[in-house]
């Protein structure tokens, strides 16, 4: 018999977390998270998206043990301001068992049925800062500290209980060798001349703060555009600013500002820090923090998180001032990769960022829907 139960407490949520640890126990592919830093993102006192979304948090058991997890979330943004009557999932996973899946869905029919919701996506976060989609392609890759790893069956299991593909995301990667500087050098300087452009680079986190603000503002407007984007509100720029920016060598994080310095355009890389977590198993403490170290300073494997363009400068070039402040940094570094985060398979501008790079394209993941 499964039963289901609401996870509250600090020692529910723990076991809530602590699920994928034994589900993928030996799996070399699954990336952990840390612990205490999921512990806060449930933390509705201190996670500001709780200011514009709710969420419930569910357990499956069978024969005493746990077998499935999943979030139930409205991110009330969206459903008021955007019209879209959807009720989202996420931090699902399962043993292969549909009947598990099922019930556990039905939690999340639940919460949007009570709303006067009118249909289901996911996996997916808060968010558009969180992970996103169920891996469909790509069981064969480590996964990364932004994205979720799963089984095969997860896909399978949606499909089989009337779900549609809602969207679809890439994940690419290319040899830092791939990049020929001759692509965007003389574009760099044309249009830094012609806009009157400069780019800004950091050696310390202290040098990044004062900007990281006007850059969460330029994230808005850059994916404004996109029907699946949900602005970022101001409490929450304090949120991501406090939890990621200290994470991210300042020498991976680009700026181009205008004459009268206003931030026309961002980009933020981050190292892999997928073998290092793997290697916490979940803690950062006594040593875990020590790996992340390591990979902060040594990792010879960058991943593109973000990048934005101002809307007036879009199509105008201005990604190769940045491509070629990263390439300097990355050959005075010694980076040998380059991955790009999950984009959507049909934004044809951010794949047309990349094509001189020739990447390949080496994960694919989708959210799933289905009507209420």
């Amino acid at each position: 018999m499964i039963t289901i139960q609401e996870a509250k407490s600090k020692k529910e949520l723990t076991e809530f977390i602590k699920f994928p640890f034994s589900l993928y126990k030996d799996n070399k592919y699954w990336v952990p998270p840390i612990i205490a830093d999921e512990l806060e993102t449930f933390d509705k006192t201190k996670n500001p998206a709780f200011e514009n979304a709710e969420a419930t948090f569910f357990v499956a058991h069978k024969n005493n043990e746990i077998v499935g997890r999943i979030a139930a979330i409205i991110n009330w943004d969206e459903v008021n301001g955007q019209q879209k009557k959807k009720v989202r999932f996420g931090w699902f996973d399962v043993i292969d068992d549909i009947e598990v899946t099922k019930v556990l869905l039905e939690k999340v029919y639940e919460l949007g049925r009570k709303n006067n919701l009118e249909y289901v996506e996911g996996p997916m976060g808060f968010s558009n800062l969180d992970k996103v989609g169920v891996l469909t392609e790509g069981f064969d890759e480590i996964g990364t500290m932004i994205t979720w790893y799963n089984h095969p069956y997860y896909a399978t299991h949606f499909e089989q209980l009337g779900y549609v593909v809602e969207k679809k995301y890439d994940e690419s990667k290319f040899p830092f060798s791939n990049v020929k500087p001759e692509f965007f050098e003389k574009a760099n300087e044309l249009v830094k001349r012609r806009y009157q452009l400069k780019p800004l680079n950091f050696k310390t986190t202290k040098e990044v703060m004062p900007h990281v603000d006007k850059m969460f503002d330029l994230f808005n407007e850059s994916y404004a555009s996109l029907s699946s984007f949900v602005a970022i509100s101001d409490v929450q720029k304090e949120y991501f600013k406090k939890k990621y920016i200290s994470f991210i060598n300042p020498e991976f994080i680009k700026f181009v500002e205008d004459k009268d310095h206003n931030i026309v355009a961002f980009s933020i890389v981050m190292p892999s820090f997928s073998e290092a977590l793997q290697k916490t198993k979940g803690k950062l403490f006594p040593f875990g923090f020590l790996h992340l170290l390591k990979a902060k300073k040594h990792s010879k494997d960058m991943i593109f998180y973000l990048i934005g363009v101002h809307p007036e400068y879009q199509n105008k070039a201005v990604t190769a001032i940045i491509f070629n402040e990263y390439y300097h940094t990355f050959k005075e570094k010694g980076i040998v990769n380059c991955y790009r985060t999950p984009e959507l398979a049909d934004n044809a501008a951010i794949h047309n960022l990349w094509k001189h790079f020739s990447p390949v394209v080496h994960k694919r993941r989708a959210t799933f829907r289905k009507e209420l």
